[in-house]
């Protein structure tokens, strides 16, 4: 059974990750919320997730989330934001090195995003780009997973909105915006207290932090042909997708096939000549074993 909230706080108190709403409480969406991200919201997100490798993290040590609730304030725990997508660094692949998550949840994680990336649309640009007035509480069933359930009492505040919280609450160290509408790429960095915008040179922005830079890369991916965010190395080479690393060992293996094929041709050309070469000084009444052997 799970628990039901508020849990009593005891003395000393008990962490929130034993007090506050798990994954597993928090639904992974709303689903009050009218409409689904369209294609390009489902494959630009894979893309970014299948290129997302920092050289200086083992995949066991990265996790990203694509239009998954991120739950970002334990005095609110009802309270979440849902980019687009997001990368963190440094905490498990699996929620407690066990269970795929349902939601992102801050107090129970320890980790905040390091880089998280809005798909622009007419709907959403002014939100994604801190440009409107808040926006309202967002609805959830009283009962949680069939289980438990969370009480709380109205409140007077209002959640915060999508660019503050990721700059002064969760203090994402990149907070990077793309259009595919005008295909303009923007980026901007924590410094200090306030996020400043980049300037992109080739519309690529490197993260030393990480060993990895995102940009703009024209071709096709799963039949579409456009531009599209992606990572790159430290090279300027862009991460291959699992696919692409699947024809690239391919690519490898047929060359050194390739290559085998060629030697074991070489070695019987060889053999063909010696053989011959013997032939012609048996012929002359001359023992090759001599030569050979000598």
């Amino acid at each position: 059974m799970f628990p039901k909230y508020p849990v009593p706080q005891t003395e000393p108190p008990r962490s929130p990750r034993e007090t506050l709403p798990t994954m597993y409480d928090l639904p992974s969406e709303n689903p009050e919320e009218p409409g689904l991200p369209d294609e390009f919201h489902g494959l630009q997100p894979q893309l970014l997730s299948y290129t997302f490798r920092p050289s200086t993290y083992s995949a066991s040590q990265i996790f990203t989330g694509s239009d998954m609730n991120l739950y970002y304030d334990v005095r609110h725990p009802l309270w979440y934001k849902r980019p687009d997508w997001f990368g963190v660094v440094g905490v498990s692949r699996l929620y407690d090195e066990v269970d795929m998550r349902l939601s992102y949840v801050i107090w129970q994680e320890g980790v905040n995003p390091f880089v998280i990336v809005e798909l622009l649309s007419p709907g959403t640009e002014k939100e994604d780009l801190g440009e409107n007035d808040g926006e309202k509480l967002p609805s959830v069933s009283e009962e949680i997973a069939g289980n438990g359930n969370i009480n709380h009492e109205p409140s007077l505040e209002k959640p915060l909105r999508k660019w503050e919280v990721y700059e002064q609450v969760l203090r994402i160290p990149y907070y990077v915006v793309f259009s595919r509408y005008t295909n303009r790429l923007r980026a901007f960095k924590l410094d200090g207290a306030r996020y400043e915008e980049l300037e992109l040179s080739d519309s690529r922005l490197w993260m030393p932090e990480i060993d990895l830079g995102l940009g703009l890369w024209h071709g096709d991916y799963l039949g579409v042909d456009r531009l599209w965010l992606r990572w790159y190395d430290s090279e300027g080479n862009w991460i291959p997708t699992p696919e692409e690393r699947a024809e690239q060992a391919q690519e490898r293996a047929d060359e050194a096939q390739e290559r085998a094929d060629e030697a074991q041709e070489r070695a019987e050309i060889a053999e063909t000549r010696l053989q011959s070469l013997i032939e012609r000084l048996r012929e002359s009444g001359i023992d090759p074993d001599r030569f050979l052997n000598g």
